[in-house]
This record gives C-alpha cells, sequence and structure tokens, in this order.
C-alpha cells in the first residue's frame, strides 16, 4: 500500500513578509498623520473644549482604560494619544517653544497613557482563561497572568498621585524634547514625513471628493477620525501576525534561555521580544502557558514582563515621527512611566514580591471559585473605569 503525502501549505517567504511589513508601517504612519491632521482641523476653540473635556485625571485615566479593553492594544491607545495631542497641540499659536505650555499642555492626557497601561493586561489574563478546567495549572497561569495586572495597578497608584502634584514625568519629557533638541520626530526635510503627508493629502482628497465635505463639517472629522483609527488598528493587526510568524520560534527559545539568568537580563528580552513583535500582549501571553505548565517560575517571568513594558512604548515613539513637540512629549511620558515604575517596584526584593503575592493569592481564590474571575475582571477593566468616568467627567 502506498502512502500519499499530504501537501504542506506553502510557506510566506520571510522577505515577502519584511517587504509587507514596511508597507504597513507607512500606512500606519500615514493614519496617524490623518488623525493628527483631523484634530488640527478642529481649530483652537474645539481643541481648548475637548482638553477641558479630559481635564480630571481620574476620569482621564478610566478613559484610557476602557478603550485599551475596547481595542485589545495599548499601542492602538497610546498611538492613537500621541497623535491626537500632536494635532491638538498644532492649533495652538505657539505650539512647542515654550517647555512652561508645553508641560501644561501635554499634562491632562498622561493619565490616558496609564490607563492604557492597565487595560492592556486583560488580554493576557483572558488567555489564562484557557487553562480553567485544570485548576492547578490554571492557578499557576492566573497568578502568572495577574501578577503583571497588579504591577501596572500598583505603578499606576504610585505614580499617578505622584504625577498630579509634581508633574515630574511630563516635566522631564519636555526637557528631554527640548534638551535634545527633537522637533515631535522628523522636523528636517524628512523623505519620510515627506511621504507621509503624501499619502495623507490623497487620502484627505479623496474622502472630500466622495462625501463633498470639507475640514470645517463635524460628519468629515468624524469620518476622517473613524478611517483613521480603523487603519491604525488594522495595521497594527497584521504588523502584529506577520512578525509573530517570523519570530514566534525565536521567542520561546529565547525566554527558555533566559530562565535561570539575571533579572535585568530578563528585562532586556522582554523589551527584545516586544519591540520584534510590536505588541507587549503577544510577549505576555506568550508566557502565561509556560505558567502554567509549570516551566517557568513567577519569579523568572516576572522581570520578562517588565521589560514588554518598555518594548510596548516604540510604537507610540514611532507615532511621535508624524507629530510634533506635545506628540514627542507625551510618548516620552509614556516610557519615562514605564520605567519608573521598574524603579519603584524591582531594585527592592521584598517590594518586587508585592506584585507576584497579590496574583498568587488572587489565584488561589479564583481556583476555589470562579466567581472571583468574573469579579476581577469585570471590575477591575469594565466597571470602575465606567464608574470613574461618569463620577469624574
Amino acid at each position: 500500500m502506498s502512502l500519499v503525502r499530504v501537501p504542506r501549505p506553502a510557506q510566506i517567504p520571510t522577505g515577502i513578509r519584511a517587504l509587507f511589513v514596511l508597507a504597513l508601517l507607512y500606512l500606519f504612519l500615514v493614519a496617524i498623520q490623518m488623525l493628527g491632521g483631523t484634530f488640527k482641523d478642529l481649530g483652537s476653540d474645539q481643541a481648548k473644549l475637548l482638553i477641558g473635556q479630559i481635564s480630571n485625571p481620574f476620569a482621564a485615566l478610566a478613559v484610557g482604560v476602557l478603550a485599551t479593553v475596547l481595542v485589545q492594544s495599548s499601542s492602538v491607545t497610546t498611538s492613537t494619544i500621541v497623535s491626537a495631542v500632536s494635532g491638538l497641540m498644532a492649533t495652538q499659536t505657539d505650539p512647542g517653544t515654550d517647555p512652561a505650555d508645553l508641560q501644561a499642555f501635554i499634562s491632562p492626557f498622561v493619565p490616558m497613557i496609564m490607563g492604557a497601561n492597565i487595560g492592556t493586561t486583560i488580554t493576557n489574563t483572558l488567555v489564562s482563561m484557557g487553562h480553567v478546567t485544570r485548576s492547578n495549572e490554571f492557578q499557576r497561569a492566573f497568578a502568572g497572568a495577574t501578577m503583571h495586572d497588579f504591577f501596572n495597578l500598583l505603578s499606576v497608584a504610585v505614580l499617578l498621585p505622584i504625577e498630579i502634584l509634581t508633574g515630574v514625568l511630563s516635566k522631564i519629557a519636555v526637557f528631554l524634547v527640548h534638551s535634545l533638541h527633537l522637533g515631535g520626530g522628523v522636523e528636517f526635510k524628512s523623505p519620510i514625513k515627506t511621504a507621509v503627508k503624501f499619502g495623507y493629502q490623497q487620502i484627505k482628497t479623496a474622502v472630500e471628493g466622495l462625501t463633498g465635505l470639507g475640514k470645517g463639517d463635524p460628519v468629515f472629522v468624524g469620518l476622517m477620525v473613524l478611517l483613521a483609527v480603523v487603519v491604525i488598528f488594522t495595521c497594527l493587526v497584521y504588523i502584529t501576525k506577520n512578525m509573530k510568524a517570523v519570530m514566534a520560534g525565536r521567542l520561546e527559545r529565547a525566554i527558555n534561555r533566559v530562565l535561570e539568568r539575571s533579572g535585568l537580563l530578563g528585562i532586556f528580552i522582554g523589551i527584545l521580544l516586544t519591540v520584534s513583535v510590536q505588541s507587549s500582549s503577544i510577549t505576555t501571553s506568550l508566557l502565561v502557558p509556560m505558567f502554567g505548565a509549570g516551566l517557568l517560575t513567577l519569579e523568572n517571568g516576572f522581570p520578562i514582563c517588565l521589560g514588554a513594558n518598555i518594548g510596548t512604548t516604540v510604537t507610540a515613539l514611532l507615532a511621535a515621527v508624524a507629530g510634533n513637540h506635545a506628540g514627542l512629549a507625551i510618548a516620552f511620558v509614556h516610557l519615562l512611566f514605564n520605567i519608573g515604575g521598574i524603579v519603584v517596584f524591582y531594585p527592592i526584593p521584598a517590594v518586587r514580591r508585592i506584585p507576584i503575592r497579590f496574583g498568587e493569592r488572587l489565584a488561589a481564590k479564583a481556583s476555589q471559585s470562579k466567581w472571583w474571575i468574573l469579579g476581577y475582571v469585570g471590575g477591575v477593566f469594565v466597571v470602575t473605569p465606567l464608574l470613574g468616568m461618569l463620577i469624574f467627567n
């Protein structure tokens, strides 16, 4: 009897995937420019009104959490915030030349960035649900997922009050922009920025021609914002999928190699992996089944999660290429917030154990009663942010 060989599905060559990712990156930057340009077209009066609506830091934090939960990507949320800030700043009379004015302008958006960090952790928490039918395995997986949640929640609990009282993150970000002479990405005659603006103008002209509407029309503004967000989301989804296809095997091997190494090396690996796939959710979600299987201890996996937090800020910095001083400053805030959380919680072993202990205790409760899962996920990621928006806005 002869054996029939079943052909394998054709694999897409790595070079083709790389070209596809470059094309998606271009569309991503065009969408960022589109969003920023549309907010710029709102005019200064509407811009001031919009900023006034988010002046309460707790409402802004809640917006950041809910927006990220809905789109399942902090990269989408933070890059959207960066482009919106750039566009709104462009409506001001003298954008970005005075450090104090710039710091005051970006401050209302800082809690949104922090909220995005909280919202993105829902992904790996949901991934851990795949182990729910196996009690011991689920307890390890859920603890590994939620220790990252607790780290981000505790970072916000410590750094948000400090930022409200002192403005330290936004002040340092503004200082970096001005001291490094960075004009919001590419202020010189960059071919990248020229190509991005060209793509944006073509889309804007096409939408104006199809709808018969102009930049002052609220319907036109809404359509452009919606189109930009859809393109941003779509590009990041496919960038992530293609990078994951190229890097997935390497990710697993790299994580296994770092198991018994130093914590700083774990942080570096987390940064590298997240930059490679442009998604902290992929890095942290990849760890969850390893926690569940007992291949990775919480202590060894924790630094990788922290590195993923830093790695994900690259997307916002990339979005700032299409912006100005304000966009770059808020992107720096995202980076500084994640570094600040690590500085506060990682160096001292006893403090480092706090998020891990919280995750372990919640996982123990959740393995005994699944109502703890519903209460935790619904309370942290849905009910509390909604109440925050209703009460503080």
